[in-house]
C-alpha cells in the first residue's frame, strides 16, 4: 500500500486528511482550532476542560462505555489541548475504523456534559493544576512563557486557573462548544490500513450533515508586549530549575527549517552543543535540552535544565557562551550534515507510528490550511545551509526577545 496523503472536503467545509499506509492498525483523529489562545481571562482553561468533559458521556454512551468500546478491542483513546488546537484521537486494530469514527464523532457532536460529571471533573482539573504547581520545572517554564508573551493569551497556562475554572457552569462549556467546534474549524484525519473511500463514507455518514453557524472570528492579538527579562521564585526544592527563552517567529515563516536545525544543534540529544558543554564537559546539569515551538504568528525557542543552586549562574553563562558562538561562527559542514541527518532520521523513525503520522497530517493541515507531505519537511531540512543557521541564530538570539526564569530553593533570593 502506497503512502500518499489525500485531502477531501465535506459539503459543510470540514476537511478530511487520508493517509493509507502499511500497518495492522488505524488511527482516527479530530483536530479543532480551539485552544487557550482563543479564550479570555474569564474563560481561561475552558478548552482544556472541554477536552476532559467530552469523555464524560453522550446520550447513548456512558464514560465507561466510551473507554471500554476502544480498550476492549486493544486500542487506546486520548486527547490533548494546546495554545491553538485541541485533538481527540483513537488508535485501534485495522478492522475497527467504523467504531473509532463512531465513538469520537459521537463525543464531538453529542457530549452531554452532565452536571454530576461536570462537578467531579472540575475537581480533577483543579488537582491537575495543583500537580503542575508542585513541579518546579513546570513552574519555571510556565513563568517563562508568561514573560515571553506578557498580556497575551499565548502566555497563559493551557489548564487555566482556579479563579477562572471555579465559576464555570455546564452551560458555559456548551456555549463555547457551539461557537468553536465548527465544521470549518475542524480537521478529521485517518491513517493506517484502510480504504480511503470506505473511510470517507464513515466520516461523511457521521459528520456530513453537521451544521453549525459560524461565530465571529476569534480574537487572537499578536504578541506585542515587551518581554520580561528575568523572574526568580522560590520553592521547597533542593535543585534550581533554569528556563531560558527567546520569542521568535511563527510557523509560516520561511526560516522555520533553519530554526529547527539551529534548535537541534543547540539542544536536541546527547550530541548537541549544550548537552556536551553543560553536562559532559562541565558537569553542571544532569540533563539540558532545548525546544523550538511555533504558533501561527509567533514562536519561542527555550532551554531547560536542572542545576545545583550554587551553579545556576555558571550554567547560564555557559549557555550564553554557546549562543554567542553559534551567532558569530558558521557551523562546520560536518556538524551541519550530522545534525540534519539526526533530524531527518528522527522524523522518519517517528513516522513509523500511525499516531505520529496522524498528528503530522492533522496539525499541519490545521496550521497551513493545506496538506504538507513528509517529503516537503525532509527537503526543507536538507536545504538548510550554514549561512541559514547563522542568520536564523542571529534573528532568534536578541536581547530584547530574551527571558530567563528560575525556580530556586527557599531563601534563594527569589522575587516576583
Amino acid at each position: 500500500m502506497t503512502s500518499e496523503i489525500e485531502l477531501r472536503k465535506l459539503a459543510n467545509g470540514l476537511r478530511v486528511a487520508l493517509l493509507p499506509c502499511e500497518a495492522e492498525s488505524i488511527a482516527f483523529g479530530l483536530f479543532i482550532a480551539s485552544g487557550s489562545r482563543h479564550e479570555t481571562a474569564e474563560t481561561a482553561g475552558i478548552s482544556h476542560f472541554i477536552e476532559h468533559m467530552l469523555f464524560k458521556g453522550t446520550p447513548t454512551r456512558t464514560p465507561l462505555q466510551i473507554t471500554q468500546a476502544i480498550e476492549g478491542r486493544g486500542g487506546n483513546v486520548n486527547a490533548c489541548t494546546g495554545e491553538e488546537a485541541t485533538c481527540y484521537f483513537a488508535h485501534m486494530p485495522d478492522d475497527c475504523l467504523a467504531e473509532a469514527v463512531d465513538i469520537l464523532t459521537d463525543m464531538y457532536l453529542h457530549a452531554s456534559i452532565p452536571a454530576d460529571e461536570f462537578v467531579r471533573e472540575k475537581g480533577v482539573v483543579l488537582e491537575e493544576i495543583k500537580m503542575y504547581a508542585d513541579e518546579p520545572d513546570s513552574v519555571a517554564f510556565e513563568n517563562l512563557q508568561r514573560n515571553l508573551f506578557p498580556g497575551n493569551r499565548l502566555g497563559a497556562p493551557v489548564a487555566g486557573s482556579a479563579a477562572s475554572l471555579v465559576p464555570m457552569r455546564p452551560a458555559d462549556l456548551k456555549r463555547y462548544i457551539r461557537s468553536h467546534y465548527l465544521p470549518g474549524n475542524t480537521v478529521a484525519a485517518v491513517v493506517g490500513n484502510f480504504d480511503p473511500d470506505v473511510a470517507m463514507r464513515e466520516v461523511s455518514k457521521r459528520l456530513g450533515s453537521f451544521r453549525r453557524a459560524s461565530a465571529a472570528s476569534f480574537a487572537r492579538p499578536a504578541p506585542r508586549g515587551r518581554v520580561v527579562p528575568e523572574q526568580t521564585v522560590s520553592r521547597d526544592v533542593q535543585q534550581a530549575q533554569l528556563a531560558l527563552g527567546y520569542r521568535t517567529f511563527g510557523i509560516r515563516d520561511q526560516r522555520k527549517y533553519a530554526a529547527t536545525v539551529f534548535d537541534a544543534l543547540m539542544g536536541r540529544g546527547m550530541s548537541s552543543r549544550l548537552f556536551q558543554e553543560v553536562r559532559e564537559k562541565r558537569g553542571l546539569s544532569y540533563d539540558i535540552s532545548s525546544r523550538m515551538q511555533f504558533f501561527s504568528d509567533a514562536g519561542m525557542w527555550t532551554v531547560a535544565a536542572g542545576v545545583d543552586p550554587g551553579k545556576k549562574d555558571a550554567a547560564l553563562r555557559t549557555i550564553d557562551r554557546e549562543l554567542a558562538r553559534i551567532c558569530t561562527r558558521q557551523v562546520s559542514s560536518v556538524e551541519l550534515r550530522r545534525t540534519k541527518e539526526f533530524l531527518i532520521g528522527n522524523f522518519r523513525l517517528a513516522h513509523e507510528k500511525v499516531t505520529s503520522k496522524l498528528f503530522f497530517c492533522g496539525q499541519t493541515l490545521l496550521s497551513f490550511g493545506r496538506l504538507v507531505k513528509p517529503e516537503e519537511q525532509v527537503e526543507g531540512i536538507r536545504a538548510v545551509t550554514a549561512a541559514d543557521v547563522l542568520a536564523v541564530a542571529q534573528a532568534i538570539v536578541r536581547p530584547e526577545s530574551r527571558s530567563v526564569s528560575f525556580v530556586v530553593p527557599n531563601g534563594g533570593n527569589a522575587g516576583q
